[in-house]
């Protein structure tokens, strides 16, 4: 040890020792015989088709003596373990996807933790290949029209097959989602998913708001129309009712009519208009009035058919469809609409 210090205090001696000791790792890590610039091509070929950090590429390449294949399954099943311990932080941030065939539409939720990750392609192509998935789940309830829910266990079991560089091949739902986390670095998971069926004679209409590229966004917005008389002409129905998707994004409506607007909802709000009212110091009469009119504000603000329309807020959503009834010449109704952001509910 003596001599080791009194060599490396010259600048010649400290540059050999460093030589040598280097020689020594590399010697200790990679004594499969693979030269030095295969070594750095392997890495770089297994670090294109992962995305795994440098520093897991070497280890797994090493550890499994330079087979790039070996070491692509060595790790996935670090991957897994990793993901696996990720997937208790909240994921919060993430993207929409959607996807659409001839009278149906399917949004899904993909969340990740970081808005960095759901900006990558990867991650991005996930979502969409979810969106298509879930466009051939079929309607729990058998029904010809309508909204249906899809949670993790309607997706999680399905066959998924990706075509991407980095991430390809027939696997499952839960399999490509556990792939992507570790890739990412992050909880990846699936949330929720809708779809919405048409009637036999309507259109089905969606907009995507903050769209990183079509199918994706962090706000839909879908809606059906449906027309009485089957021979009438789509075209208006289709223009109003993108017109429509967009509103549905911007006005966040809750009920689709006030009949629909749930007494618990009503009384709710009636009591903290009601409370509100009370600090005023007016007599009960003039309170009452006040708070029935502030109610029906309320409803303009959350029924869908009694809000101002977007687009021309000097008509509200009934007048539009009630104007749209008279342009096709057959009664148009809203079948079903609903509005869907990335991260809702979610406690941060």
């Amino acid at each position: 040890m003596a001599l080791l210090r009194s060599v490396t205090r010259t600048p010649l001696g400290n540059a050999l020792c460093k030589r040598l000791l280097s020689s020594a790792a590399v010697g200790r890590g990679f004594s499969s015989g693979v030269g030095a610039t295969e070594q750095m091509s392997l890495i770089r070929e297994l670090r294109e088709r992962t995305s795994a950090p440098i520093k897991e590429v070497k280890s797994a390449l090493v550890d499994c003596q330079w087979d790039i294949e070996a070491a692509q399954k060595e790790l996935r099943k670090r991957g897994q373990v990793v993901a696996s311990k990720k997937s208790s932080r909240t994921a919060a941030e993430g993207l929409l996807a959607l996807a659409q065939s001839e009278g149906k539409a399917a949004v899904i939720e993909l969340n990740c933790e970081t808005d960095f990750v759901a900006r990558n392609e990867i991650f991005q192509h996930l979502a969409l290949a979810l969106a298509k998935q879930a466009l051939l789940v079929e309607n729990p309830s058998n029904q010809v029209s309508g909204i249906y829910h899809m949670g993790p266990e309607h997706l999680e079991g399905l066959k998924l097959n990706l075509e991407h560089p980095k991430i390809s091949g027939e696997t499952t739902v839960q399999n490509a989602i556990t792939e992507v986390a570790a890739m990412m670095g992050e909880n990846v998971k699936f949330r929720r998913g809708y779809a919405m069926c048409a009637s036999s004679h309507g259109v089905l209409s969606t907009y995507l708001h903050t769209s990183p590229q079509p199918g994706l966004g962090r706000i839909a917005g879908i809606l059906s129309l449906e027309v009485e008389d089957e021979n009438s002409q789509l075209d208006a129905l289709q223009r109003v009712g993108s017109e429509l998707a967009m509103h549905i994004v911007a006005a966040k409506p809750l009920f689709l009519t006030k009949e629909l607007v749930t007494p618990d909802a009503l009384e709710g709000e009636r009591e903290i208009l009601k409370s509100q009212a009370e600090t005023s110091g007016k007599p009960q009469m003039a309170i009452d009035r006040m708070v029935e009119g502030r109610l029906r504000k309320y409803m303009e603000e959350v029924v869908l058919m009694e809000q101002k329309f977007v687009v021309n807020d000097s008509i509200n959503v009934k007048t539009l469809i009630s104007n749209l009834s008279k342009e096709v010449g057959s009664s148009v109704k809203i079948g079903n609409f609903f509005r869907m952001e990335v991260g809702e509910g979610i406690q941060r």
